[in-house]
């Protein structure tokens, strides 16, 4: 086994507390450092210290700073901004700032740039000055009665710091100068800043229409002592086609005028007034546009109804021979029309376009003799009517007793059982009828309420039935002469 060395001698005299101090040992150059930046930091502390925060307000625009000047006027200097003569600073330039002291807020109002042009010359002046009088009067420019100002651009606006001159206000003075104006008949005179005639008279409020002849022209420049002439023209207005034109003329008469607008008549077109009446003043012409159409009209014609006899046709029973059509009735009329409305229409001419179609019924005559099964008997009958059936006697005839006329019929035979009362129209009278439930009757009577399709069935007192109801009634051969072949009840 090789012996340990030993430990060399300069190490064996420190002591336990001595080693740390050698491990952290620091060399010489980084203590000069760290001493320079102690002594650093210690003057930039001092140079906080002596500072003073500023506020600095420069038309309305604000900027924060801090400074070591010890007055307003370095504190400006050191901030760039060069003043003019007019610009107002406060508090004032000679104010004292006190190192590190309380905050500071400086104002620097800066005179607005202002151009004015006034009898041929433009000057450029700075003002704190916003309204336009007062700066005239700063630059010492007068204002005479009658002349005029202008104003382009803003003079009451701040604007940045720095402003353009170019960019300035402008006042623009105009000085006036006299002229007179004739106007129908009418002399004015006047004082003006205007630049032409025409805005010279539109000044005045004088209104110059196309047709208005102006003395010298309206873009004429103005002068002094100018005179100026206006021949006015006459108003007129015109009424055509749904519109109402208004004009002004020097023509003479309404036909001129019409023509100088491009209104042309035609046909039976016409004025009111009339084409060679004189224009009046404000005159109002209507013109009035004719125009014409025919119209066909056309009316229905009724057609008429007739019956007529059918041999054909059984008795009682009817058929179209003929289907009826109406006719037409057809006019031509003329119909004149002023400004689109109606004002008169007259027939030319009428005439029967289509006659009617007479409608023919036909009825029968045919007569057929039948025979009906009867608890009597057989009867031959030759036609049957639809009737109501009332029944009646001699006391309920309604004559007196003591009349001689009591019980007596229309045809004088005794009132009975087996006579019946009719309207003769309808049932031949002395001809035989046969009513089931009643038997064969004779038409030997009448009564002023048996009209039409009524009966009325004849008893003795003694054996009076009461009817009231619809029966068919059968009319027996033979078939009477005269017979009536169209009921119409």
């Amino acid at each position: 086994m090789q012996a340990v060395s030993p430990v060399p001698s300069r190490y064996m005299n420190i002591s336990a507390t001595d080693y740390p101090a050698r491990r952290l040992h620091i060399p010489r150059s980084l203590q000069a450092i760290g001493a320079l930046i102690c002594v650093l930091g210690t003057l930039a502390a001092g140079y906080r210290t002596t500072r003073t925060p500023v506020t600095l307000v420069v038309n309305g625009e604000r900027q924060y700073l801090h400074t070591q000047q010890d007055s307003i006027a370095a504190l400006l200097l050191d901030a760039g901004i060069t003043l003019g003569d007019k610009d107002i600073v406060t508090p004032a330039l000679d104010t004292p700032i006190e190192p590190g002291g309380q905050p500071v807020t400086v104002y620097v109002k800066r005179a607005r740039p202002v151009r004015i042009s006034t009898d041929g010359q433009s000057i450029l002046m700075y003002t704190h000055a916003t309204a336009p009088e007062a700066i005239l009067t700063e630059a010492k420019v007068s204002l005479g009665p009658f002349d005029a100002m202008s104003v382009e651009g803003d003079l009451r606006a701040l604007g940045p710091a720095s402003i353009d001159p170019d960019q300035a206000p402008h006042i623009i003075v105009r000085r006036a100068v006299p002229l007179t104006v004739h106007d129908a008949g009418h002399t004015i005179e006047h004082f003006t800043t205007s630049a032409t005639v025409g805005d010279a008279l539109t000044e005045l409020g004088l209104t110059i229409f196309l047709a208005d002849y102006v003395e010298p022209a309206l873009n004429t420049p103005v002068s002094a002592g100018m005179e100026i002439s206006i021949d006015r023209s006459v108003p007129v207005q015109v009424a055509v086609d749904g519109r109402l034109l208004r004009t002004r003329t020097h023509r003479q008469v309404v036909g001129d005028v019409l023509g100088d607008l491009g209104i042309v008549l035609t046909g039976q077109d016409y004025t009111t007034p009339t084409l060679e009446s004189p224009i009046g003043e404000d005159e109002l012409v209507y013109v009035i546009r004719v125009t014409e159409r025919f119209l066909i009209e056309q009316d229905p014609i009724a057609f008429e109804s007739i019956w007529q006899s059918d041999p054909d046709l059984e008795i009682d029973n009817q058929r179209l021979l003929q289907e009826g059509a109406p006719g037409i009735l057809q006019r031509r009329i003329r119909v004149r029309y002023e400004n689109g409305d109606e004002v008169a229409r007259a027939v030319e001419n009428e005439y029967v376009a289509v006659p009617p179609t007479t409608k023919i019924m036909g009825y029968g005559t045919k007569i057929i003799i039948r025979t009906l099964d009867t608890p009597s008997g057989p009867v031959e009958y030759w036609r049957v009517l639809r009737m109501h059936a009332t029944s009646y006697s001699a006391g309920t005839s309604g004559t007196s007793p003591s009349s001689p006329w009591y019980g007596r019929t229309a045809t004088g035979l005794q009132m009975r059982f087996g006579i019946v009362a009719v309207d003769p129209r309808y049932i031949n009278l002395h001809s035989e009828v046969y009513v089931p439930g009643y038997g064969v009757g004779y038409a030997g009577d009448t009564g002023g309420s048996i009209k039409g399709r009524r009966i009325d069935l004849g008893y003795d007192d003694s054996n009076l039935a009461l009817w009231y109801r619809w029966v068919d009634v059968y009319l027996l051969t033979p078939v009477p002469s005269n017979v009536n072949y169209f009921l119409t009840q």
